[in-house]
C-alpha cells in the first residue's frame, strides 16, 4: 500500500496527499479543475516548510516527501496504484461516475476508497466490478492535524479491505474507527444537531453567532459551531446536511436551516472565500 492515488486536489485531497507523502507513500494527485493542482502543490509546500520550521521534518525528509508527489490530469496514471482515495465534492452521481472510471482505469486488485462524509459506500461499490474492494476512508479537516479516520464498511466490503484501510490509516499516524454504512457515519450524524440547533438559535434571534460560539467554547469545545462551519466550508456543511436529511427520509430533526442556503447563495463560504459567519482579511 505504498502507491496511492488521490482523486481531487481540493481541501481534503491535498491534505490527505500531504499526510501520505510525509509517511513514505508515493502519491499521484489527480484533478482536472483549472489551477487546482498548482494550488494544492503550493499548499503542500507551505505545510512542508511549516513542519521544517517547527522541527517535525528536516530538509532531507521534506525533499524526499516532495519527490514522492506526482500531479496528474489523467486517471490512466493510476495504473500502478494499490489504493485510490476519492475526495471529490459531496455529490453521489458525481462520485459514482468517478468510481466507474476508476474501476476501468485501475488494477483489478486495487482498493477504491471514498472520503465521503455522508454518502453510501454501498452505492459507490455497486457501480464497480469489485464492490468487495470498495470502502470508506473518511478523513477530517484539516487532514494533516486531525487524527480520526472513519473506515466504512459497505454491504459488500470484505474484511481484507477493511484491514488494509485500517492498517494504512495507522501507518499514516491516524486513529481508524470501523463504522457501518449508515447516513453520516458517526461524526456527521452526531454533528448535525450541533450545527442545526445553533442555526435555529440564530435564526430565531435568541443569540448571534459569536455568542453561541463563546458559550460552546466555555463548555470545553475547541471551536464553536459557527467557527467550525467557516473552517469546513458552508457549502460542504450544507451539502452534508441535505444528504443526511434525504437519507433519513426527511426526518425533521435533520432538516437543514434556511440560513445555511442563504449564506451559500451569498458566496459566504467561510475561510476559503474570506467571509462566512466571520470575516477573514
Amino acid at each position: 500500500m505504498e502507491r496511492v492515488g488521490i482523486v481531487g486536489a481540493g481541501t481534503m485531497g491535498r491534505g490527505i496527499a500531504y499526510v501520505a507523502i510525509t509517511h513514505g507513500a508515493q502519491v499521484t494527485l489527480y484533478d482536472v479543475a483549472p489551477g487546482a493542482l498548482e494550488s494544492a502543490a503550493a499548499q503542500i509546500e507551505a505545510w512542508l516548510r511549516e513542519a521544517m520550521g517547527k522541527g517535525r521534518l528536516d530538509e532531507a525528509e521534506a525533499q524526499r516527501a516532495r519527490e514522492r508527489l506526482r500531479l496528474s490530469t489523467a486517471l490512466e496514471d493510476f495504473a500502478q496504484a494499490e489504493v485510490i482515495i476519492e475526495a471529490a465534492p459531496e455529490d453521489l452521481a458525481l462520485k459514482q461516475e468517478i468510481f466507474r472510471q476508476l474501476d476501468r482505469a485501475c488494477p483489478p486488485d486495487a482498493i477504491l476508497a471514498s472520503n465521503t462524509s455522508s454518502l453510501s459506500i454501498t452505492a459507490l461499490g455497486a457501480v464497480t466490478r469489485r464492490p468487495e474492494r470498495v470502502g470508506g476512508m473518511h478523513f477530517f479537516n484539516p487532514a494533516p492535524v486531525m487524527r480520526l479516520v472513519e473506515i466504512v464498511r459497505g454491504l459488500a466490503t470484505s474484511e481484507e479491505t477493511l484491514r488494509a484501510l485500517s492498517d494504512l490509516a495507522r501507518r499514516w499516524g491516524k486513529t481508524p474507527v470501523l463504522v457501518k454504512d449508515t447516513p453520516g457515519f458517526i461524526v456527521n450524524r452526531v454533528a448535525r444537531p450541533f450545527y442545526l440547533e445553533a442555526l435555529r438559535l440564530v435564526g430565531e434571534s435568541v443569540a448571534d453567532p459569536p455568542t453561541v460560539d463563546r458559550l460552546v467554547r466555555a463548555l470545553g469545545f475547541r471551536m464553536g459551531p459557527f467557527e467550525l462551519m467557516d473552517l469546513i466550508g458552508l457549502d460542504v456543511n450544507l451539502a452534508v446536511s441535505e444528504s443526511l436529511y434525504r437519507a433519513f427520509f426527511e426526518e425533521p430533526r435533520f432538516r437543514p436551516h434556511p440560513l445555511q442556503r442563504q449564506m451559500v447563495q451569498a458566496g459566504r463560504l467561510g475561510r476559503k472565500t474570506g467571509r462566512g459567519w466571520y470575516e477573514y482579511p
